[in-house]
């Protein structure tokens, strides 16, 4: 296993479409070691998800997983660990009352983007198995903004306002993070 490098806001290969994952590939020793550098690359940036865009894999593979209140959002629930696979989301509700996003693209900084609050989502599993879920709450954020990624969509591409959007510690001294 091996911690990656992952790729900030200006590199191209973040607005790149990824390609769907082949049944065909998942058997590979190639995507389960790329799995496995997924999930320690995120848990080395204390991330809640990373997609394989951010680390100049153009595949549509999510990887999402954090504990309670982790470091990163206080105060956030856990996120169980999995693998998403080709996902196709469907909204269920209007843009809700937002969060306050950071993206370990875009580090150091975060801002208040507006998604829905509970979402239809498909995708496949490490197996290739089918999943079919509705998805409530943060996340729902967090799948949402892990998902955009495959599309070469960045949150600040989202925001409700530049004006709220900053630096964490700019953001937090004025109070604005959701706790």
């Amino acid at each position: 296993m091996a911690v990656r490098k992952i790729l900030r806001i200006g590199n191209p290969l973040l607005r790149e479409l990824a390609e769907d994952v082949s049944e065909s590939e998942i058997g590979t020793k190639e995507f389960k070691k790329l799995l496995r550098d997924m999930f320690e690359t995120m848990r080395f940036a204390e991330g809640v998800g990373l997609a394989a865009p951010q680390i100049g894999i153009l595949k549509k593979i999510v990887v999402v997983g954090s504990e309670d209140d982790n470091n990163r959002y206080k105060g956030s629930p856990a996120v169980p660990e999995q693998v998403i696979l080709n996902p196709e989301i469907t909204p269920l509700s209007p843009p809700g009352e937002g969060f306050w996003e950071g993206c370990l693209s875009v580090p150091g900084m975060r801002g208040y983007v507006e998604r829905p609050e509970k979402i239809k989502m498909k995708w496949r599993d490490e197996n290739f198995d089918p999943h079919e879920e509705v998805i409530e709450g943060y996340r729902a954020i967090v799948m949402q903004h892990e998902c955009d990624h495959l599309f070469g969509v960045l949150y600040v591409d989202r925001l409700k306002s530049t004006k709220l959007f900053g630096f964490n510690e700019d953001v937090e001294s004025e109070g604005k993070l959701l706790d």
